[in-house]
């Protein structure tokens, strides 16, 4: 079930101007022309950032997502009806044949139980065209990014037209193993309202990732760091073999 950021929507329609700064997809739109993908799937698309970049630079893009409030937002912004937008996760997809499936931000993470995980990387092996290539990110767990995740280093206040201004933190709440369970609050100017988004990440090591992706079916590519945040986070490029097993 996504999060309730994605899934409110007096929430997600703030969600873009809470967080405006998108260059952490520069190398993905980079990676989608250099392997000359003319067909992208896009796991976990949301309001459709991502999907409608793509989709500027002519390419046929598909983005699933299983908040709908998200997609509303997707779906009403100028070149929406250029994207293919689906309700729902990459375990249950349609025949799509794509060259190039994407999970951007913390997509791959928010994936925590690793039976979804697996059905969601089978999925994805399904729906790519045989060569067809996988990419996502992931942050590094020896960095503990969770430490900064407080009121102190996330408090901001933000205006946005038509709506007022948003103050906005985040709060820790537990650590478990892999998996690290945060709350964000926003509250509302305009009528004092407050409302709080649950999220649970789960921090594979490399090694755990590889070898899941090679036991569904993949073959690794590359492993690099994510070029806005070196040494916090790895993207990892896997690819669907030609042949058959």
């Amino acid at each position: 079930m996504a999060d309730e950021c994605f899934r409110h929507p007096r929430l997600a329609a703030v969600y873009d101007p809470l967080d405006p700064d998108r260059r952490d997809l520069d190398p993905y739109l980079r990676l989608a022309a250099d392997t000359g993908a003319r067909r992208v799937l896009d796991i976990g698309c949301g309001t459709g950032v991502f999907a409608l970049l793509l989709a500027e630079r002519g390419t046929d893009v598909v983005g699933v997502d299983p908040a709908e409030a998200s997609l509303e937002v997707a779906r009403g912004k100028p070149g929406g009806e250029r994207v293919r937008w689906i309700h729902g996760d990459a375990t249950a997809l349609p025949p799509l044949a794509v060259d190039l499936a994407t999970m951007t931000g913390n997509v791959a993470q928010e994936i925590t139980g690793r039976g979804d995980w697996q059905r969601t990387l089978r999925g994805i092996r399904a729906a790519l065209r045989p060569g067809g290539r996988l990419v996502f990110e992931t942050r590094t767990p020896a960095r503990r990014a969770w430490e900064q995740w407080n009121r102190e280093t996330t408090y901001g206040v933000t205006e946005i037209a038509g709506v007022g201004a948003v103050e906005s933190w985040c709060d820790l709440l537990d650590v478990n193993g892999p998996l690290v369970t945060f709350r964000w609050t926003y509250v509302f100017a305009a009528d004092g309202q407050t409302l709080t988004s649950d999220s649970t990440l789960r921090f594979r090591e490399r090694q755990e990732i590889e070898a899941e992706l090679a036991a569904q079916g993949y073959v690794v590519e590359d492993i690099r760091d994510a070029p806005d945040r070196p040494g916090r986070e790895f993207v990892l490029l896997a690819r669907r073999p030609e042949s058959a097993r």
